[in-house]
């Protein structure tokens, strides 16, 4: 089959039939992570800064287990008992996301599993193979693979 199933050793055990992530191909469809503490189980934090950086940790977990980052993420959805938190929410996730920033959307819910204030689920494209071919190459990727309009002055086929 070409679904590949990730399940993250340091990530809190899935409360339900599920993977914590499912990649095929490049896509990678990371499930909701909820604040949990990827050891006991429990919502760690009883404020929605606190319950967001423990889902983002607990998202950077399973990316690792790919050897991926934050900065693969392209699209977030925000699932949140109290759209009222969302300032709070904002600047929590703004740490640990740098521009670009990924396209997001977030909605209120009546409730999350286990209590939660927020769960975040994520889209992520692994471009390591292509970032290590950019590398290798002769332009190292200075013009996005030498096929910017005017070219980057290298002197590399497609810089000329």
């Amino acid at each position: 089959m070409f679904l590949q199933a990730i399940k993250p050793a340091n990530g809190p055990e899935a409360i339900g039939p599920y993977s914590p992530a499912v990649k095929l191909g490049d896509f990678v469809y990371v499930s909701g992570q909820l604040p949990a503490d990827p050891k006991s189980g429990d919502i760690v934090g009883t404020t929605i800064k606190e319950q967001t950086q423990q889902a983002i940790a607990n998202l950077e977990n399973v990316l690792a287990e790919m050897n991926l980052e934050l900065r693969h993420v392209v699209k977030t959805t925000v699932f949140m008992s109290d759209l009222n938190e969302f300032n709070e929410f904002n600047e929590a996730y703004a740490e640990a996301f740098t521009a670009p920033y990924p396209a997001r959307s977030c909605v209120q819910v009546a409730a999350l599993p286990k209590g939660a204030k927020v769960e975040i689920e994520c889209l992520v494209i692994d471009t390591l193979i292509y970032e290590q071919q950019m590398a290798a190459s002769s332009c190292g990727g200075c013009c996005g693979g030498c096929g910017s309009e005017g070219g980057c002055g290298s002197d590399c086929e497609g810089c000329q």
